[in-house]
């Protein structure tokens, strides 16, 4: 049997954290190292978007931990911890956190990627109007920008189409200008509906 149909024969086709049976998906919680069953978690899209940090935490839907947290999948009781600690600052993950019991090895699999040392704020790139960006987006350059090592400028009202986000740096995006590929300050950027 596929590693995908016995996830799913186990999670019953829902979400092994919150129980939605919308769009599913399995989560190899990292760090892996055999790529078991053990080791992956069947999820609902809005679940690994927050696991990810690709969405804000909402801390009512992971209320939901207070069931998965019992599991007896390694993989799920992780994630669970990890989401716990994400969102210590209720207190009903903080009680449900001193309740949780999980093995030494367990317990070092949670803390191995550091996840749970942050909190639950996520980072997105945004524009001088605090609109969120996204990799394809257009923007308009809302002030004439000197490129660095190059004679180009970027002037104002340039429209920059099919941007890329630098993922280590929420401040800053790419985008060609005059066929050129430029790293530009979302600071200086303009979403374009």
């Amino acid at each position: 049997m596929k590693l995908e149909e016995q996830l799913l024969e186990r999670s019953e086709n829902k979400c092994e954290l919150c129980g939605s049976e919308d769009n599913l998906s399995i989560y190899e919680v990292p760090p892996q190292t055999q790529n078991t069953a053990e080791e992956c978690v069947v999820t609902c899209g809005r679940c690994l978007a927050q696991i990810e940090k690709k969405e804000v935490l909402d801390s009512k839907h992971w209320q939901c931990l207070s069931g998965s947290m019992w599991s007896e999948v390694p993989g799920i009781q992780v994630v669970s911890w990890r989401m716990l600690n994400r969102l210590r600052q209720e207190s009903w993950a903080i009680d449900n956190l001193d309740m949780m019991y999980l093995d030494d090895e367990t317990l070092a699999w949670a803390k191995a990627t550091g996840d749970h040392e942050n909190d639950s704020a996520v980072e997105f790139h945004k524009d001088s109007n605090n609109n969120v960006l996204e990799n394809g987006d257009t923007v308009v350059i809302i002030k004439t920008l000197d490129v660095k090592g190059s004679s180009l400028s970027a002037k104002l009202g340039t429209v920059v189409k099919n941007i890329k986000l630098v993922d280590d740096n929420k401040e800053q995006i790419e985008g060609r200008v005059e066929g050129q590929l430029i790293v530009i300050l979302t600071k200086y950027v303009r979403k374009q509906s």
